[in-house]
């Protein structure tokens, strides 16, 4: 297995070579994670994750380069500022559609793993880069089900009611309260805009797998001095 060593040594060194498989390798592991996210109809697709993964391989391997030409620095100083610098880039990806719905942190966790493979590759640490790449495949692939089979015991949503009047506020208050583990109950404004109605917005924690929106609804709008009531989001 000496020729093996050998290999990886003379891949370990910055030379034409090394710099062409760390950079194909860049290319194809970040376009891996990102097909998942744009076939999940990302914003951060496939192109987005290649440029950043390749982005963070190049800048490592400048700092490498920047120490044998000039025989200072520090190499990675360099590549430190891409850690920092990807947040930006993650942060576009996040949307806050509502109290319960925050979209894009998946995505901008993956270009951030794809910026740290990135370094791994141009720093020659071919081990790590490849199975960080290959626990990556397997998180937003196949751990995704995992997740939400835990998370759908557990989920919340919120759920909005209107009522007729403002004398059937403690009412239909005590009657969430008694059917359905509820939190953060607020009394609004009418959604319907309609004068005399009153709307009232809560929190529905999700303790099993029968509840869920649409029954909640049903079950309030059985009430006669509810006009209507659906998932607020």
């Amino acid at each position: 297995m000496g020729w093996i060593k050998e290999i990886m040594d003379y891949l370990r060194e910055l030379n034409i070579v090394s710099i062409l498989v760390r950079l194909v390798l860049a290319m194809l592991m970040g376009g891996t994670i990102g097909l998942e996210r744009g076939k999940q109809g990302r914003a951060a697709g496939m192109r987005t994750h290649i440029f950043v993964c390749m982005g963070a391989t190049l800048t490592t391997m400048i700092g490498y380069f920047s120490l044998v030409t000039s025989s200072t620095g520090d190499p990675l100083r360099v590549a430190a500022q891409v850690i920092s610098g990807i947040g930006f880039l993650g942060v576009g990806t996040i949307l806050l559609k509502g109290r319960f719905q925050i979209t894009g942190l998946t995505t901008a966790a993956g270009l951030w793993c794809a910026a740290a493979i990135g370094i791994a590759l141009g720093a020659g640490f071919y081990e790590g880069a490849i199975i960080t790449f290959a626990c990556s495949v397997l998180t937003v692939t196949i751990f995704w089900r995992v997740e939400y089979i835990l998370n759908k015991k557990y989920r919340r949503f919120g759920i909005y009611v209107e009522i007729s009047s403002d004398k059937y506020v403690r009412t239909a208050i005590d009657m969430i309260r008694t059917r359905f583990r509820v939190t953060d109950i607020q009394v609004t404004k009418p959604r319907s805009g309609t004068s005399g109605n009153v709307g009232i917005e809560a929190n529905v924690h999700n303790s099993d797998f029968s509840t869920s929106p649409d029954e909640v609804s049903k079950t309030l709008e059985a009430e006669e001095y509810v006009i209507f009531a659906l998932e607020s989001i």
